[in-house]
């Protein structure tokens, strides 16, 4: 069995959760398994993880769990982990699933896959692709461990409709009292409504090009006819002050890799560009004709960014009202 913990927002399963139960049930068909899926939510989840191929859910069942803690979730994880026996346990790579998994490798004595961008089965085993050198290169790796852990990088694999039996299992795991030191009460988000980076399907990112905070108003309507677009940044725009650290796109912020991806005045600067190469397409525009943005970009315009958003804006209102 692969076991895929599953993230509930706002009661709702994340997008990055059904990519990562979609791809351990494709591993899981490869080595003649079953996937199956793990969380702390509402029963009503059950029909949707069900449709991506779980052929097995656990709830895990105890008050503490309302509320995110990455001490009591990982203590309940690691009974889940002991009932259930699973050869592998996928995690999405969130700011959730890159804190809880961790957790969770320590109390199993287990060896951990970070940010992978590629599963595949070797000789009966599973084997992990990770980036590394600020994604200069790729390490692929075999876990001696069991269960082998690994956190998998939002939008790389694609969500997969497949019927699993989804038999429910209620596990009440026992927290030892005193345990839970901290938990999330509430999530508040920048403006209401912004979709977080590490989801969007589309990134509009500004850099220090942009010359003022003000310029982040021509991003936010560009994203707004763009659909499942998110606003990025650089680490120079975040560290001006310009627009929150939520935002900001590279090796000190968030990896994401969208099918799209336009970055309006960002140079290229090698810790942001390990944050959003492996994006499926990348657009720059850039005055500067020597930009090492242009170096990983698939699209490249030399230009004003302020005379080039607006016309942009145009041509796609034009189009997508067509």
């Amino acid at each position: 069995m692969i076991l895929t913990f599953i993230e509930i927002r706002d009661g709702k399963i994340k997008k990055s959760s059904l990519e990562t139960l979609s791809e351990a049930k494709r591993r899981a068909d490869e080595l003649g398994a079953s996937a199956a899926a793990v969380l702390a939510g509402p029963e009503s989840a059950a029909a949707e993880l069900r449709a991506h191929g779980a052929a097995k859910i656990y709830f895990m069942e105890n008050p503490e769990l309302g509320a995110y803690s990455a001490q009591g979730y990982a203590a309940a994880l690691a009974e889940v982990v002991k009932t259930a026996a699973p050869a592998a346990v996928f995690f999405a790579a969130t700011a959730l699933g890159k804190e809880l998994a961790p957790r969770l490798a320590a109390r199993l004595g287990a060896a951990m896959a970070s940010d992978c961008t590629r599963i595949a089965v070797k000789d009966g085993a599973l084997e992990f692709t990770r980036p590394i050198y600020a994604g200069k290169a790729f390490l692929t790796m075999a876990l001696k461990s069991r269960p082998a852990l690994a956190t998998l990088r939002p939008n790389v694999f694609p969500v997969a409709a497949s019927v699993g039996d989804g038999e429910v299992v209620k596990i009440a795991p026992v927290l030892p009292e005193g345990l839970v030191k901290g938990r999330v009460d509430e999530i508040l988000c920048e403006m209401e409504g912004e979709l977080d980076v590490a989801e969007a399907e589309i990134i509009v990112s500004g850099g220090r090009g942009l010359k003022a905070p003000e310029s982040f108003a021509l991003l936010r309507e560009l994203a707004a006819i763009l659909p499942k677009a998110a606003v990025g940044a650089s680490r120079a725009a975040v560290d001006a002050g310009w627009i929150g650290h939520g935002h900001q796109v590279g090796q000190t912020g968030k990896t994401v890799s969208p099918n799209l991806y336009l970055a309006f005045g960002v140079s290229g600067a090698i810790q942001h560009l390990a944050g959003m190469s492996s994006s499926k397409v990348i657009v720059a525009v850039n005055k500067d004709p020597e930009a090492p943005i242009f170096k990983v970009a698939d699209y490249g315009i030399v230009g004003d960014l302020f005379q080039i958003i607006p016309a942009l804006k145009d041509a796609l209102r034009k189009v997508l009202q067509e």
